[in-house]
């Protein structure tokens, strides 16, 4: 049978990182000895809280129920505890809705306000849902804000040419190039977004994954930004639950209404039981302070992080100490798909910066996911490489 496929499928760009994934299981198939430096996956496990949590409530029957397409009322109830805790923000139940891993939530977001040929302003380099989940799949036009080196990898939001868009993405602290921003800055963001009419989408994903101190900012912490702005979040990054698929989003009442009718058509909800543990998560908090667990997980990611990053730049390599996130941003000076592969042909995966867009090229993602050892030996397999 011969089927076609729709043309905003045509439309979506080359996925390079699926080349990247057939390479890695030839590899593997080959019996190679291979590092994964290319996922943002936490090799740490959940808080034990989260784990007894999964357990008993999974096991109670009536947690396997449908559950409300804008969620359990005590996980929303949850959410707003932690933004005022966190952030000092006030939401309401009807500012929250629950998603499975945000991710989702950014890419049907679209569906609820964007229209076929209407504009919108992504990112780039960025998480390619941004530009393809989101945009392309709903007939929308990405339009690039190129995140420069010489900008410390934010917008230029006088130089944005195409300000008549309807929708703007903003990722911070960022996945690739692991850049954050202080409130000054998310003021422009709002301010340019109100004065053009555009609705303002911020992934904080990466909010609790910090160091030396540093705090990430909330969008909706910025004065006006609940009258246009959609704050993106998950328990991923913060409480290692990749696999839960378990997350949020707040704001604007209008486009929190708009992406529940887009969800009530298509899921129902997170799981029950996942939503019960996630409550149990966010209650660690205490006094808007990160939690024993968190502090402990985002130390080892800091030493992690160094040993990565003083090898590198040892090496020869130019690359920063990141405030947040998990990645290293490195600028490799050529091909970022060549020199993947020519790690790669040492065991040693990592993500080419071409996948996140026209400007990532030059430049490589490496995460410090996995234990020092590893990392330790990944180092020395590149060390050896670039002697």
């Amino acid at each position: 049978m011969n089927v076609e496929f729709a043309d905003r499928i045509n439309r979506l760009p080359p996925y390079l990182f699926a080349e990247i994934e057939k390479q890695i299981k030839e590899k593997k198939a080959l019996g190679v000895d291979l590092i994964s430096l290319s996922i943002g996956d936490p090799d740490l496990p959940p808080p034990q809280i989260v784990l007894d949590a999964l357990r008993e409530e999974s096991a109670n029957p009536r947690n396997h129920n449908y559950s409300f397409s804008q969620g359990e009322p005590d996980f929303r109830e949850a959410i707003t505890v932690w933004y005022k805790k966190r952030f000092g923000v006030n939401l309401e139940q009807d500012q929250v809705v629950a998603l499975l891993g945000s991710k989702e939530g950014i890419a049907n977001l679209a569906r609820a306000f964007v229209n076929p040929g209407d504009k919108v302003l992504c990112p780039d380099p960025a998480y390619p849902v941004y530009t393809n989940g989101s945009t392309i799949l709903c007939d929308g036009i990405p339009v690039a804000m190129p995140l420069l080196a010489e900008n410390d990898f934010r917008p230029n939001f006088e130089s944005v040419e195409e300000w008549r868009a309807t929708m703007m993405f903003l990722n911070y602290p960022n996945n690739p190039t692991a850049a954050t921003v202080d409130k000054a800055f998310l003021r422009e963001a709002v301010d340019f977004a109100k004065d053009n009419g555009i609705i303002l989408c911020y992934d904080n994903a990466y909010s609790e994954i910090s160091y030396h101190g540093y705090r990430a900012p909330s969008i909706l912490e910025v004065d006006g930004a609940m009258d246009c702005a959609i704050e993106f979040h998950s328990l991923s990054k913060t409480f290692n639950m990749t696999g839960d698929r378990i997350g949020y989003a707040v704001g604007c009442k209008q486009l929190i209404r708009g992406l529940t009718k887009v969800k009530s058509q298509i899921d129902s909800g997170p799981p029950v039981y996942t939503q019960k543990a996630a409550v149990k998560a966010l209650s660690m908090y205490r006094n808007g302070e990160p939690p024993q667990f968190l502090s402990k997980n985002n130390q080892t990611m800091q030493e992690r992080r160094d040993l990565l990053v003083e090898t590198l730049c040892d090496i020869g390599f130019e690359c920063k100490k990141p405030k947040a996130t998990f990645y290293v941003w490195v600028n490799c000076e050529g091909s970022s798909m060549e020199f993947a592969k020519k790690l790669l042909d040492v065991g040693v995966a990592v993500t080419p910066g071409v996948g996140f867009g026209k400007y990532g090229e030059g430049y490589v993602r490496i995460t410090f996911t996995q234990p020092k050892e590893r990392i330790a030996e990944a180092c020395e397999r590149i060390r050896k490489l670039y002697k």
